[in-house]
């Protein structure tokens, strides 16, 4: 094992993404975490892992807030760390695939209003997916971290991630994200994986796991000592569960091997300003206990984080909880039906959807939603192993696969968006507005027109007048 002495490890922060999203169902308002926030910035963390991933969704749909007015305060009050996004390469922050033009200004608009470190991933390692996403961050001077999404199966070796990451330096990455959402990296692997990345790039090592399973600790402290360059953690009201290890805890447990440059003061003090917040969400039934328990299953289920919570309010909308235990064993069926691919947003989503439908409707595959489909279709990409002909009769019959590239698939859809912005009335105040309704057409139309209520009531004169118009 390689002896790192006391070299320095950093940390990313995941409270207000990660961290809230596996918990809480990404459901934490600004307003809930705007006084724990100069205190965050003073504890030293590599990145604030704030934006990207559920959130652009759930500001949306649930809190009545602009995810771009979002990030921008998150600019002005975070002023010495690095803030940090997740990007699901073509699929953006939605849940299919988008076209390159929608991609380039999205993330030119998301690097102009703050973003430092983009965090690119496929949900089926099908690198072709990730191309315009890197293109785009280097173009407009943002950090390109690619990550590698983990998962074990007959395909999945470390051969297999290694060549995955000389894949991605080679397409311009500036780092490498092992991203580990299901709590599956076993501490020996984290050990192999890491050791084996150091050799065969020259890129800065970043380690990405949820407790889970129980061992994402033990698999950053061999990670760690394997010579990872940064690890992420969620402050503890926050972590644990399905969310990250808790960063108070890991930068004393790593302080006997590495240098850990962290403020334990200043975790501590905004750990206690985010205490009040969990509580709210336990009393609300909002964070559910299955969401904090930790069971070494999942090895075998490989649902992570944020899916969990999902699965567990879908059984609950259906009546039907009492089958969640029926459910988990057939998530691994229908995965490898699927063509192994890791479970991670949106594919995590599709496989635990159709092994709801699979259970709820008592034969697999009577039921499968379009986005089943289009998985087995190949609209997402290449799955890791082919699906077999046999499944795909099951779900599209005798649909044609595709074997295209997503994105080539698609039109410009940037120019379309505005267009159709523009019918649903007088709404634009920013171009950003365009990427929003990109995103979520029917979700960001009806945020814009509550939010042009509420600051300009039925006066659409003032409301003209005053707004910050965008020239079309």
């Amino acid at each position: 094992m390689e002896n790192n002495g006391k070299k320095p490890i950093a940390f990313t922060d995941t409270t207000f993404r990660d961290g809230q999203q596996s918990l809480i169902a990404t459901r934490m308002s600004f307003e809930e975490m705007e006084p724990a926030l100069e205190l965050m910035d003073d504890v030293g963390f590599h990145s604030m892992e704030v934006w990207g991933g559920a959130t652009f969704d759930a500001c949306l749909r649930y809190l009545n807030e602009d995810p771009w007015e979002r990030l921008r305060a998150f600019k002005k009050r975070v002023r010495k760390t690095k803030l940090q996004m997740l990007f699901r390469g073509q699929n953006m922050l939605g849940y299919k695939a988008y076209p390159d033009d929608v991609v380039d200004k999205f993330l030119e608009l998301a690097i102009k209003n703050g973003i430092d470190i983009v965090r690119i991933f496929d949900a089926l390692n099908d690198s072709r997916n990730l191309e315009s996403s890197v293109k785009a961050v280097k173009k407009y001077g943002g950090h390109a971290q690619m990550a590698l999404s983990y998962t074990t199966s007959e395909v999945h070796t470390v051969k297999y991630y290694v060549d995955l990451a000389k894949e991605f330096e080679q397409m311009g990455a500036d780092s490498i994200a092992v991203k580990d959402m299901a709590g599956l990296l076993m501490p020996a692997a984290a050990r192999e994986l890491v050791s084996e990345l150091k050799k065969a790039t020259s890129l800065p090592i970043q380690v990405h796991s949820h407790y889970t399973s129980g061992l994402a600790g033990c698999a950053y402290l061999e990670a760690a000592r394997a010579g990872a360059d940064i690890l992420d953690a969620a402050l503890s009201p926050f972590a644990m569960g399905s969310s990250q290890p808790a960063a108070e805890v890991m930068a004393a447990i790593l302080g006997d091997y590495r240098a850990v440059g962290l403020d334990a003061e200043a975790m501590s003090k905004a750990s206690a300003l985010l205490a009040p917040v969990r509580e709210r969400a336990l009393k609300s039934g909002l964070l559910d206990a299955v969401a904090l328990s930790v069971n070494i299953d999942m090895l075998k289920y490989q649902v992570p984080g944020g899916m969990l919570s999902n699965l567990v309010a879908q059984l609950k909308q259906s009546g039907a909880e009492d089958r969640y235990e029926e459910v988990l064993r057939e998530i691994p069926r229908v995965r490898a039906d699927f063509g192994f691919p890791p479970l991670v947003t949106p594919s995590s989503q599709i496989v635990g959807t159709q092994a709801v439908m699979n259970v709820i409707s008592g034969e697999r595959y009577k039921m499968a939603p379009k986005e089943s489909k289009e998985l087995v279709k190949g609209m997402y990409g290449k799955t890791p192993v082919p699906v077999s002909d046999e499944v795909a009769r099951k779900v599209i019959g005798d649909e044609p696969r595709v074997t295209a590239a997503p994105a080539e698939l698609l039109k410009p859809g940037l120019a379309a968006a505005r267009e159709e912005l523009l019918k649903e009335g007088d709404l634009l105040e920013g171009e950003e507005d365009v990427l929003s309704y990109a995103l979520f057409p029917q979700i960001a139309a009806a945020f814009f027109k509550k939010r042009q209520a509420a600051k300009y009531g039925a006066d659409p004169e003032l409301y003209n007048k005053e707004r910050n118009t965008y020239p079309i």
